[in-house]
């Protein structure tokens, strides 16, 4: 597999799905030789499991920490690098829907009486995965912070290998958090145990959109089809990955995202049984949310008009940027109902969402 990360690169360029760019270059040399310190520790023992009681062996292999601003394509380089990796046990998920599998499970193992619960769960975790991909490692709490730190200890004595991305470099993670000193070791214990790599690069990959272009699509149809794609690429820059966030012991599983990217159709956010933890955790790691085929919503479909008013609200509190195709301009989406009234303040934030000046705002805040 020596190259395999390269190869692949190189390969979205000559297709013009890449843009080329120096800084992505280093960094695929990086993910490169991450690869071969992989393959040359197979051999390597113990793992999973038996790791966790047995003294490490000298020289772990290391992991990588890509960090960067946003849209310089390190979402992208990792999805590369995972996809290349021939690791069977491999995972690639967003840290903020790791975070939540990790407080169900630690909910579970509390319930059970179980002391410390944090051994279980990194049990579980390490007996089925070894390289593990994370999407923007962000921490913004003390529970989260007091959690990581025991967490990745004995991940990383169970031989998992991790490459997380992130908008920060290690040392200013949970910068400013209450009793931060705490979570010093933690930054000491990363910088460690992963490659440290910057991918600065002038260049904002995730391309601006032009001065006349559309973020509301209406009416439903092909042209708004067309422009919705348009956006996507513009934004994403690429194909995303599934998204799977767990709340509250379910997961709630998205067809794509990709560097805070994410797209979805109004059915699969409102017309399922989704409630307000659900949008919050959508909210809580999303940049921009790119909703399609909104419909005029009336009396008999008005359990969509409620979670449909419960999804942007969730949306605007945390400033997530909006792009939407829909049937009707926002004032006309809901004209007859027993909400139709109360509508009128989600029309008026509709109407806010949609304009440049909050996509960019959207854009240009980091998550952490």
């Amino acid at each position: 597999m020596d190259g395999a990360v390269s190869i692949a690169y190189e390969q979205g360029v000559a297709a013009g799905q890449i843009a080329p760019d120096a800084a992505q270059r280093a960094a695929v040399a990086q993910l490169d030789a991450l690869l071969a310190r992989l393959s040359q520790d197979r051999s390597r023992a113990p793992r999973g499991l038996a790791a966790l009681w047995r003294r490490p062996q000298p020289e772990p292999v290391r992991g990588l920490y890509l960090w960067g601003p946003v849209g310089r394509g390190k979402s992208m380089l990792m999805d590369l690098f995972h996809t290349a990796a021939p690791e069977k046990r491999k995972r690639r998920v967003h840290f903020h829907a790791f975070m939540q599998e990790i407080h169900a499970g630690l909910h579970v193992a509390r319930q059970q009486g179980v002391e410390d619960a944090i051994a279980p769960v990194a049990m579980r975790i390490a007996a089925s995965t070894r390289l593990l991909c994370f999407d923007e490692m962000q921490i913004t709490d003390i529970t989260d912070a007091m959690i990581v730190g025991r967490l990745f200890e004995k991940l990383f004595a169970a031989g998992v290998v991790v490459v997380t991305t992130s908008n920060r470099p290690p040392r200013d993670l949970y910068k400013d958090g209450l009793n931060r000193q705490l979570f010093l070791p933690f930054i000491a214990m990363l910088e460690d145990r992963l490659e440290v790599v910057e991918l600065g690069g002038a260049t904002d990959h995730r391309q601006r959109l032009g001065p006349g272009e559309n973020l509301w699509f209406a009416p439903l149809g092909e042209a708004a089809a067309s422009g919705m794609g348009a956006v996507w690429s513009a934004l994403a820059g690429g194909p995303g990955a599934e998204l799977r966030l767990s709340v509250g012991g379910r997961e709630v599983i998205l067809p794509e995202a990709r560097d805070g990217i994410v797209r979805a159709d109004f059915e699969t956010l409102c017309a399922r049984p989704l409630g307000p933890a659900d949008y919050l955790a959508l909210a809580g790691m999303a940049r921009v949310l790119l909703l399609s085929d909104i419909p005029r919503l009336s009396r008999a479909r008005n359990n969509e008009a409620k979670r449909f008013v419960t999804l942007i609200d969730a949306l605007y509190e945390a400033r997530v940027g909006l792009v939407a195709s829909a049937a009707a301009e926002p004032e006309a989406l809901y004209i007859e109902g027993p909400g139709a009234f109360e509508f009128q303040r989600t029309a008026s934030r509709l109407a806010e969402m949609r304009s440049r000046e909050w996509l960019e705002a959207a854009l240009e805040r980091p998550r952490d």
